[in-house]
């Protein structure tokens, strides 16, 4: 969408996405179709299909119509019937488009989150599995909140009941991993697997990584054996191979890079050959298909707040979380601490008793590491035996501050009784907590 001064600008000479305008820049006059906008445009430009059949961005002095056009749209796309004996797979548009086609009248990108318009796009999968799908909403995942992922559960739960062989959510990619933990404690005893997939790299670049991520998506919610929720993204830079994660074990490691996603504490359930379609296995602790006892829980308690602590930590910051939130994640350094100051330093100032406080006051505070990597150890030093005195949980646990803060959410919405609170918290659900370390876990 074209941003308000421009659309305003639009409006004044009665101009619409498809009519032919002529817009004058710095001296010079551009002709064409005017194309509407898209995510990856420069708010300042309108988006001239030039009469050479190229696009091009144009901040402009003036602009007017010269001719109407008509709606710029796709013709629709029929969906070919699967082959015989393919299992079905349900792919469900949560935002974060990896999927989109090119109108090529007009040179405009459209999402593509029909069956027959993915069919379209990854004419591959159609080898794979019958395709069902659909829409549920378009978001920024940033803006995701436990409502949506209310409602991605309960749309999972309708296609499990339909009996499609395997879901894949279409996510984008900067909380995929808050969903893929949210969705672990939300869908209990899966009978089917159900995958997240996202891109890095639009797929308007060459160097997309959405068909090879969103194939092998496909591959592994209709072959394999694994009935758990998963991510499914690049492992490494080049196009080998995708790693499946555990949904609760995975975490975005990096800003751009296509590799992005790692397993942490943990090693990914598989690796997943897009071009051979043939998945290799690393992992055998995990659910198998057909499961008995599917059970949908979408009770939760949105109001948890997750803190990084850091020197110079106020304790009125605090005390303030006790106003806004009904529990607190912390995600502390080393072993799982604060600033404690045990020795009484003049320039120290401790923020233990602030966290006792929350406690005492009936609202659950839980250690994470902030490094990220490893577990947690309340008794190694002062500080930490300082905090489990408090009551503060997470000892021995190894989960990301993400998965702790959402596993937090999904047990405060159905007790606030702090001993059963911490109890909850304690006892592994989906993966989270793992029995032990290994150290070819730690990737480097």
């Amino acid at each position: 969408m074209y941003s308000q001064k421009i659309r305003a600008a639009l409006e004044r000479q009665k101009i619409k996405v498809g009519d032919r305008v002529l817009a004058e820049s710095a001296g010079r006059k551009h002709e064409g179709i005017l194309m509407p906008s898209t995510d990856f445009s420069d708010p300042k430009n309108v988006i001239i299909k030039l009469d050479s059949g190229y696009n091009i961005g144009v901040s402009f002095e003036k602009i007017k119509k010269t001719g109407s056009g008509g709606a710029i749209a796709f013709k629709p796309v029929e969906m070919e019937k699967a082959g015989s004996g393919k299992p079905r797979v349900s792919i469900l548009g949560c935002g974060g488009t990896i999927a989109s086609r090119v109108e090529y009248t007009t040179g405009a990108v459209f999402p593509a989150f029909s069956p027959a318009d993915l069919v379209a796009s990854f004419p591959e999968i159609k080898e794979i599995a019958s395709i069902s799908g659909r829409k549920l909403f378009d978001l920024l995942s940033e803006d995701m909140s436990p409502a949506h992922w209310q409602m991605i559960a309960g749309e999972v739960a309708k296609e499990i009941r339909k009996k499609a062989k395997g879901v894949v959510l279409m996510h984008g990619t900067d909380t995929m991993h808050f969903t893929s933990a949210a969705l672990s404690f939300m869908l209990k005893n899966l009978p089917v697997p159900v995958i997240l997939v996202g891109a890095q790299r639009s797929s308007d670049r060459g160097s997309s990584d959405n068909a090879m991520n969103l194939i092998s998506s496909v591959i592994a919610a209709a072959d394999s054996d694994i009935a758990e929720v998963s991510l499914c993204m690049h492992a490494k830079m080049d196009d080998d191979y995708c790693f499946l994660h555990q949904g609760t074990k995975v975490r975005k490691m990096h800003t751009s890079r296509r590799d992005a996603f790692r397993s942490i504490n943990a090693l990914p359930f598989a690796k997943i050959w897009h071009a051979e379609r043939k998945m290799e296995y690393i992992r055998k602790d995990y659910r198998k298909r057909g499961n008995p006892g599917f059970e949908l829980d979408t009770k939760v308690n949105p109001d948890v707040c997750l803190i990084h602590s850091h020197p110079c930590i106020k304790p009125g910051f605090i005390r303030l979380l006790g106003k806004n939130y009904d529990g607190v994640v912390i995600a502390g350094t080393g072993l799982g601490h604060v600033p404690a100051n045990p020795f009484n330093d003049k320039r120290s100032v401790s923020v233990v008793p602030e966290i006792a406080d929350l406690v005492k006051s009936g609202i659950p505070v839980v250690m994470a590491p902030q490094t990220i990597y490893g577990r947690l150890n309340l008794s190694v030093y002062t500080a930490g035996r300082l905090l489990k005195e408090a009551g503060v949980i997470g000892d021995g646990c190894d989960w990301t501050p993400e998965c702790a803060m959402v596993k937090l959410m999904h047990v405060l919405g159905h007790t606030k009784v702090m001993k059963k609170v911490e109890e909850m918290m304690l006892t592994n659900v989906a993966g989270e907590i793992s029995e032990r370390s290994l150290p070819e876990t730690f990737l480097v």
